[in-house]
């Protein structure tokens, strides 16, 4: 039996990494989709990756999450379009420079801030109007190991996700009686295009070496893959995990839980 059959799942950063995963993994469950990335071009191509595995409805929509009209509009399209929103994967990110905090450059805090954390805000804010109208809905965060423990160099990244987290807690609170489900996943280190500039940052030429490095220190020893943290958030948003809200959820090896 198809966990989402028939309903309609919104993602952002759907056009890689944990997005595009997920949606693979939701369209394969049966799920209608509605992509949303800033680039168009990787839009089109998820959606035909989409479409060698699984017959489905896709709206595609482009759109920069940071501007809160572009994401009130997103959520109006795919409303009118579907009429109806059952599951929202709000994931859209990026991790900026890394720095230590004295030189961390504001600029850059408050464009990792604005995608990150205000993205987040504006998906949430728009999406639960149309939930609690319904009833019914799944929303599932993308926070970090950055979000419940301390990174290095990356105090835009962790502020941002911090904020995740603390909105998935308190708007679960507050929209657990409306029917509808909030919880939040927190990634370690997944190899996704993002892991992979951030090895290229730390390590330059050789970062496939600065990662073998780095995943030694994972009780797992070995980077997540992206289909995991895809088929984690496909039960997140199906009915079977409903009860689950308020919720912050690692998929990280381990790695949040060592000193």
């Amino acid at each position: 039996m198809l966990k989402l059959r028939e309903k309609v799942v919104l993602i952002t950063g759907a056009g890689s990494g944990l997005g595009e995963a997920t949606a693979i993994q939701v369209a394969r469950e049966g799920a209608k989709l509605s992509l949303v990335d800033v680039n168009g071009e990787s839009l089109e191509k998820v959606k035909k990756r989409v479409q060698e595995v699984a017959e489905t409805e896709i709206l595609l929509i482009t759109a920069d999450v940071s501007d809160e009209e572009a994401v009130k509009n997103y959520v109006h399209k795919t409303k009118e379009h579907f009429g109806r929103i059952d599951g929202f994967f709000n994931n859209a990110g990026i991790e900026g420079k890394q720095n230590l905090t004295e030189d961390y450059g504001s600029d850059e805090f408050h464009k990792v801030v604005g995608i990150n954390l205000n993205g987040v805000f504006y998906g949430m804010k728009y999406v639960l109007e149309v939930m609690k109208e319904q009833g019914s809905g799944s929303i599932v965060n993308t926070a970090s190991v950055g979000g419940i423990r301390g990174v290095g160099n990356q105090s835009g990244y962790a502020a941002s996700k911090h904020g995740v987290v603390g909105l998935t807690r308190n708007s679960g609170v507050e929209y657990g009686q409306y029917g509808v489900s909030i919880k939040a996943i927190a990634p370690g280190a997944i190899m996704t295009p993002m892991v992979e500039g951030s090895l290229k940052q730390l390590g330059g030429d050789q970062w496939e070496e600065a990662g073998e490095e780095f995943v030694k220190s994972n009780p797992m020893k070995r980077f997540g893959k992206p289909e995991e943290v895809g088929n984690l958030v496909s039960f997140l948003l199906s009915d079977e995990a409903q009860f689950i809200n308020a919720a912050v959820i690692p998929i990280d090896g381990g790695q949040s839980y060592q000193y």
